[in-house]
């Protein structure tokens, strides 16, 4: 009997900084006679060495990393692998940030909440060329869109750049300066700046302005 040719396995690449979330996907991910995950990374720095070095169909990269942003490194992977899909998997509730992630790039946005029942059609999905959003999503973005911008609040989401954003969420948690710099590993005075331009956009009076509005926006979204 002759031999049957082995089928193509597609091959993804995971970064996650919880080890645990990692072994849940290799396992779900690996089940599949046509997926394979052929390597990991847990920080930012070195999942952009081995993306960069290995060969891969697929990049599943949570929002959340240590150290560094997601979106960043969503950024980064644009600029040099620019073909490479990424599928993007979040604690974070896609109304915050699944429209920052497709426009950095990504080709998906999936929580992990509906991860486990859904993360095997989002990944062939998007290895199949397609974008993937919940239905509750999609439909949010083709209303903003027949809307248009004009009739949409102003908002942090809608107004603050990817970082900006992450700052006024630090803010509003009550993280004070010096720990926004430690947490984003920058300079002080780079916090500042950041805080500054939040208060322009948002026309803020002042810091103490900038602390409350940021701590009723992140209470609102956690009772929402």
């Amino acid at each position: 009997m002759a031999n049957e040719p082995e089928r193509r396995k597609w091959k993804v690449f995971l970064v996650d900084d919880h080890p645990l979330v990692r072994e849940h996907l290799t396992a779900l991910l690996q089940r599949e006679q046509d997926l394979q995950v052929c390597g990991e990374a847990g920080d930012a720095p070195t999942a952009l060495s081995l993306i960069t070095r290995q060969q891969m169909d697929l990049v599943i990269l949570d929002i959340s990393l240590k150290r560094s942003h997601g979106l960043e490194l969503l950024k980064d992977l644009q600029r040099l692998r620019p073909s490479l899909p990424v599928l993007v998997l979040s604690m974070h509730d896609e109304t915050l940030y699944a429209e920052r992630a497709l426009l950095a790039g990504a080709m998906g946005y999936i929580t992990k909440e509906e991860a486990t029942v859904s993360v095997l059609s989002a990944v062939r999905k998007v290895l199949a060329g397609q974008v993937y959003l919940s239905e509750r999503m999609a439909g949010r973005m083709m209303q903003k869109m027949v809307k248009g911008a004009k009739d949409q609040a102003a908002s942090p989401l809608e107004v603050l750049a990817d970082r900006e954003l992450e700052v006024f969420q630090m803010v509003g948690r009550g993280m004070g300066t010096r720990q926004i710099a430690e947490e984003l590993h920058v300079g002080i005075k780079t916090v500042e700046s950041y805080k500054a331009r939040i208060k322009e956009k948002l026309r803020l009076a002042d810091g103490n302005e900038l602390l409350q509005h940021a701590i009723h926006w992140v209470q609102g979204r956690a009772g929402g």
